[in-house]
């Protein structure tokens, strides 16, 4: 592309795009910081049965072990 066709592209998406002009009414940095202290991550169960039963796989048959590492 030229410089022309650039410039004719770039006044489009101006036209287009008109610039966004919003300003956050309170700060939401503090709000984060909050659910961050008071949320504890929940793991359900059948999360740890799936590790269970890799676990037992991987203790049933050990020659399986480089066949799930070339997959990852």
């Amino acid at each position: 592309m030229n410089d022309k066709s650039d410039e004719r592209i770039r006044e489009l998406l101006k036209q287009a795009l008109p610039p966004v002009r919003y300003e956050l009414q309170r700060d939401l940095w503090p709000q984060m910081l909050e659910r961050l202290q008071t949320r504890a991550a929940a793991v359900p169960w059948f999360d740890w049965a799936l590790v269970a039963l890799l676990a037992i796989w991987l203790v049933a048959s050990p020659a399986i072990i480089p066949l799930l590492l070339y997959q990852l």
